[in-house]
């Protein structure tokens, strides 16, 4: 009886062995490892290990893989942390950049928006000449200045 147990458990825990791995992103960006993904995750499934390969050693698991890797010393948590924070500190930089030049894009698309339609709106317009004096534009100039205006919106209001 206990010879039936035995084979049987060593059946259970050899099918456990050779069960399908997937590989997968979660939504936080870290790969997960297991033998079944959660649902609308693309998942890879993983060759199962050559039959007779032995587990390996912890040793091994811990050895560098490439040359490269021989050379990076391990860091310290007070290194990983800083590194972490560097890393957050630049993400936040380019973040506030990114948000800093769309604020500006959308300043200078309401300017030219504004410029066009004073051009537009049939009032007079005027300008200072070179004596600083107040000149009047006929009305081929304000077509010209009316053309400039389109081309400074379409480019500033660009995508």
């Amino acid at each position: 009886m206990k010879r039936i147990l035995l084979v049987a458990a060593s059946l259970a825990l050899a099918s456990a062995a050779f069960a399908q791995q997937y590989k997968w992103v979660d939504r936080d960006g870290k790969v997960q490892y297991g033998d079944s993904p959660p649902p609308g995750v693309k998942a890879t499934p993983l060759r199962p290990p050559p039959p007779g390969s032995a587990p390996a050693s912890t040793s091994a698991s811990n050895a560098p893989a490439s040359k490269d890797a021989k050379k990076e010393k391990p860091l310290t948590p007070e290194e990983a942390f800083q590194k972490r924070q560097k890393e957050a500190k630049e993400r936040d930089e380019k973040a506030a950049k990114a948000q800093a030049d769309a604020n500006t894009k959308r300043e200078n698309c309401a300017r030219a928006q504004d410029q066009l339609r004073t051009l537009q709106s049939g009032q007079r317009i005027t300008r200072v000449d070179a004596k600083g004096e107040r000149v009047f534009l006929d009305d081929a100039q304000v077509a010209q200045e009316v053309a400039k205006a389109q081309g400074a919106v379409r480019e500033a209001c660009s995508g």
